[in-house]
């Protein structure tokens, strides 16, 4: 008889349930949240295991590939459509019945696969979050400093990050008592700083490296931070059947509410990769502001900003970059500045 699992997994333990096909409870147990000792319990030579559900969350996609490399059916499935799913099957929310229930989605059929990223989109995508965290806490430091000379009256005013440091002990050197307490805060701004830039250097080599990263850097306005993040968030070009559905996937197409004869289409979805779905709008914004050339990317959003403005520009230009990269990807093509020469590209 098939058999199916559930996994509810927490930091500490993970709460397993294991169904047979007519829905019957097989058994139940908590297990270390660790890919052996789950391997241990599932790999019962007694079961014969169909599917394993496990909810996408932090710590799934190092669990789904230790399960996956022991070659057991896991699946990682979608955290909204599993709530929903639990919400409307069950009153009293447990590990114990969170596991249940996903082990009769699996029974069922009724989940929504997602897709586990390869361990080199993992790192890179790591490397790209540490690099914005400590440009993050940077410039919130700065900004904290700037706030505590305000009280004194002293403006540290429109100033680059190499020349900040510079200007605050220009304005300070005068008061020992407040240069003695900016000393600290510049020492860990500027220590952030130097982290910053060696994260920043190696994610230029590493997009340097990656051939299809050099070639999303044909597209202007897309640089070494943008192709790098856009390689790491697709992971896999293939598993989109249509590149016009990669702008759908990274929420930059408009949510359709419709029920009989009313319809309502609102702002876009902001669904998926939200770091990616921003740095494609800083890259359409550097097309539209920065860019002299003429291509025919530009002119179609110039277009549409004539007509909707110049934020709904920025939006739409945003989602047919995610859509022409893709096509870029897959074709092997780098980017044409005509829309004779794009082609397909340019639909």
């Amino acid at each position: 008889m098939q058999h199916y699992a559930g996994l509810d997994v927490s930091v500490k333990e993970t709460s397993v349930c294991i169904v047979d096909a007519s829905g019957r409870t097989c058994q139940e147990k908590k297990v270390v949240s660790h890919p052996e000792d789950l391997v241990t319990i599932l790999s019962n030579p007694a079961l014969s295991l169909e599917r394993i559900g496990l909810e996408a969350g932090p710590m799934s996609q190092w669990l789904f590939n230790g399960l996956a490399k022991a070659g057991l059916p896991v699946f990682c499935i979608e955290t909204r459509h599993t709530k929903g799913f639990l919400k409307a099957s069950q009153t009293n929310k447990s590990d114990r019945n969170d596991a249940r229930g996903i082990a009769h989605m699996m029974r069922v059929g009724l989940f929504k696969n997602v897709h586990v990223k390869t361990l080199t989109s993992q790192k890179r995508r790591a490397l790209l979050t540490a690099r914005a965290l400590l440009q993050e806490k940077a410039i919130a430091l700065e900004n904290d400093m700037r706030g505590l000379l305000r009280n004194f009256g002293l403006k540290v005013g429109v100033v680059s990050a190499g020349t900040f440091e510079e200007k605050v002990r220009e304005l300070v050197e005068a008061d020992a008592d407040l240069l003695e307490i900016m000393e600290p805060l510049l020492a860990g701004r500027r220590k952030l700083r130097e982290e910053f830039a060696k994260l920043d250097k190696k994610v230029v080599q590493e997009a340097k490296r990656d051939q299809v990263c050099k070639r999303l850097m044909t597209v202007p306005g897309v640089g070494p931070v943008v192709s790098l993040a856009y390689v790491a968030t697709i992971d896999i070009p293939s598993r989109f059947h249509n590149s016009r559905s990669v702008g759908a996937a990274l929420g930059l197409t408009p949510v359709l509410n419709q029920s009989g004869e009313s319809k309502r289409i609102g702002h876009i979805s902001l669904c998926g990769d939200a770091m990616m779905r921003s740095l494609l709008y800083e890259a359409a914004q550097t097309m539209l502001t920065r860019l002299v050339k003429w291509c025919w990317l530009k002119a179609w959003a110039m277009n549409i900003a004539r007509r909707h403005g110049r934020k709904k520009a920025n939006v739409a230009l945003a989602r047919r970059l995610a859509v022409v990269m893709h096509r870029m990807w897959v074709d092997g093509t780098e980017f044409r500045w005509t829309r004779e020469a794009a082609g397909p590209m340019a639909v």
